[in-house]
């Protein structure tokens, strides 16, 4: 993707005449610049316009682009600026997860209402912290490190975002952290008590 790419709409829907996938909406919220590439600094910025102090950005940033940039990137020489591809995201999906994004990027409602029917132990419409945690070691598939490493930093990171006063992550956050939504909803909270 040439860095001059731009959204062909405002709100970030479209991108070079294709309708963005659910998992690209997802990371859309980091693109501060709207340019097709997510760099540490636009991470970084992103997680402090959610409230996040200054290490714990610099921690997310550093450990997302490590982890992601290459995978997005096929086939090019490694970046030391750490770049991430947003039209290539579906590229770093990892194992051991949900599986509520298929190969593609678009999001599969069977898998995402089977974590609830599986794991809302308590409440049908929401996850407790162990709840989570079952959900984890349910998915792992053997000797998937990476993958189990992944969803472990994914799901205690959307706890820690998501969760409620009650302490429990509600089936429509997480449904949001899917759409795309949830980083927006929590950077708008966030400006609001400012």
């Amino acid at each position: 993707m040439a860095s001059s790419t731009s959204c062909s709409q405002a709100n970030g829907i479209m991108r070079d005449n294709h309708e963005l996938t659910p998992l690209e909406k997802h990371v859309m919220f980091f693109d501060i610049n709207n340019d097709g590439i997510i760099y540490p600094s636009e991470t970084y910025q992103a997680f402090r316009k959610m409230g996040r102090g200054i290490f714990r950005s610099m921690f997310a940033a550093v450990l997302i682009h490590f982890n992601l940039s290459h995978k997005t990137r096929p086939g090019k020489c490694p970046s030391l600026l750490f770049p991430i591809v947003v039209e290539n995201i579906k590229y770093a999906i990892h194992g051991s997860d949900s599986g509520a994004y298929d190969s593609e990027g678009r999001f599969v409602p069977e898998k995402f209402e089977e974590i609830f029917k599986k794991h809302a132990n308590q409440n049908a419409d929401s996850l407790t912290y162990n709840e989570v945690k079952e959900l984890l070691k349910t998915n792992r598939k053997p000797k998937d490190y990476y993958g189990w490493a992944n969803a472990f930093v994914d799901w205690n990171s959307l706890y820690d975002l998501g969760k409620n006063k009650n302490e429990i992550l509600t089936k429509e956050t997480v449904k949001a952290v899917y759409d795309g939504s949830l980083f927006e909803q929590i950077a708008k909270e966030h400006a609001s008590k400012e």
